[in-house]
């Protein structure tokens, strides 16, 4: 075993405890965990709440579009299948053109807007139009609500590089990996982890083992440019004799953990991604990822973050 020995401490499990993973991320790129839940139930409103602020924004508008579509659909059959007359106004000779005047009827009452020339007559029509009217006024604010709850959200937006480094370090060599913020709010008081795992032969059975890594700096106390974190491969690292193939036999995986207080919403945020053996370069070093401008203040092209150069060790 190349890993060095060294004390483990059953808070670094990232909860994931002892069973064995192979050739798999423990925590994705994106941040989220890499574990399917069995046996939620289908119908909560908590899940579908969170559900509908976290997704990406392609597929909430794909779901906001969708339920205003169907909903639209199935009222104007409603007011098709009440018979003709039931909407004053209309012009349709045949069943096409009477469900779609039927359809932006449904449109205009769904959002209260009203043009007027369409206006529903009876009172089968009038009941169903006063109802969609008022689930309108519902639905639009619950999507008001999510929208905000969308926008509202701390959140921290870490862009970070897409290899992990093995490179010359103060004589000897390092891992290194490097991170920026991608928006223009100012993060303060920073503060990272890098957890180290593997499967080890215990007994006859692989078992997952944590470590915490120790780091050149664990803190910032702005983070203004970029950061490059850094693990020196000295004597006291548990991966100062790890080779590639080292890395690659037993499963193992870099989590990071990044925590942060954002100074516009005052409130803490966290920032997660990993590393594989894979997406890590052996013998190389970053190349700078910032400049100066005419006027002389530092310019920082968030394009070079990962941006590196082959070099021996």
């Amino acid at each position: 075993m190349v890993i060095h020995k060294s004390k483990f401490n059953p808070e670094d499990d990232l909860g994931f405890g002892t069973k064995a993973v192979v050739n798999q991320r423990l925590i994705n790129q994106d941040g989220s965990i890499n574990v399917n839940r069995k046996g939620l139930p289908f119908f909560n409103t908590a899940n579908t709440y969170h559900s509908l602020i976290t997704m990406n924004w392609f597929k909430f508008w794909l779901i906001v579009l969708t339920g205003y579509l169907i909903a639209n659909i199935g009222f104007a059959f409603i007011y098709v299948s009440l018979g003709p007359g039931t909407l004053d106004g209309t012009s349709g000779a045949d069943f096409f053109h009477q469900f779609m005047d039927a359809f932006f009827f449904s449109a205009q009452t769904i959002s209260t807007v009203g043009y007027g020339h369409i206006s529903p007559h009876g009172m089968a029509a009038n009941t169903v139009a006063a109802f969609e009217s008022m689930m309108g006024l519902l639905a639009f604010a619950l999507a008001t609500g999510l929208l905000y709850g969308r926008f509202s959200k701390p959140s921290a937006k870490i862009k970070y590089s897409q290899h992990l480094l093995v490179a010359p370090y103060q004589g000897g060599k390092a891992l290194m990996f490097r991170l920026t913020n991608l928006r223009r709010n100012t993060l303060i008081d920073l503060n990272m982890e890098l957890i180290f795992s593997y499967n080890e032969d215990v007994n006859g059975k692989l078992e997952r083992r944590f470590v915490s890594l120790d780091l050149e700096r664990k803190k910032v106390s702005i983070l203004t440019l970029s950061w490059t974190i850094v693990h020196p491969l000295d004597d006291n690292s548990p991966l100062r004799d790890i080779t590639l193939e080292n890395l690659k036999e037993t499963g193992a995986t870099f989590a990071v953990l990044l925590k942060a207080f954002d100074d516009t919403f005052s409130q803490t945020v966290h920032s997660r991604t990993s590393y594989m053996h894979d997406e890590m370069v052996w013998g190389a070093k970053f190349k700078p990822a910032f400049d100066r401008d005419e006027e002389g203040k530092l310019l920082l092209n968030l394009d070079k973050i990962d941006d590196h150069e082959l070099i021996e060790l």
